[in-house]
């Protein structure tokens, strides 16, 4: 994958990133309100991050897991406790400071860390 500018991704969070990531967001916590819609309101999670600035995951080699993830198990217990919630939480107040020049930094940040905050998903790097 090729590596995108820091202008590129600016722009893109200037005319797509900022409107998409609610979208993206809350479609993704109703179909996380279903069993059946459960693997794909994941995956939108994980995509979060991307839809905001065009962050590239960390890239590694198929199957590998991430260092030191967690189970599976757990992280189901967990999504299905604290993640679901926690995380429409955390992503809806991110969104919030990301529409605010002062909250812009925190925001993103908070975007970027959703996946884990969600699911104790863990990005390499």
């Amino acid at each position: 994958m090729t590596q995108r500018t820091l202008v590129v991704r600016a722009l893109w969070f200037v005319f797509v990133g900022w409107w998409a990531t609610p979208a993206v967001v809350n479609v993704a916590w109703l179909l996380n309100a279903t069993i059946i819609g459960i693997p794909l309101g994941v995956a939108l999670v994980n995509l979060v991050p991307t839809v905001l600035t065009l962050k590239e995951p960390t890239a590694r080699l198929e199957g590998e897991p991430a260092r030191g993830q967690r189970s599976v198990l757990v992280r189901a217990v967990y999504f299905v406790f604290v993640g679901w919630w926690l995380g429409w939480l955390w992503a809806n107040v991110a969104v919030l400071f990301t529409l605010t020049i002062i909250g812009l930094p925190v925001g993103i940040w908070m975007l970027h860390r959703l996946p884990a905050v969600t699911s104790l998903y863990r990005f390499d790097g």
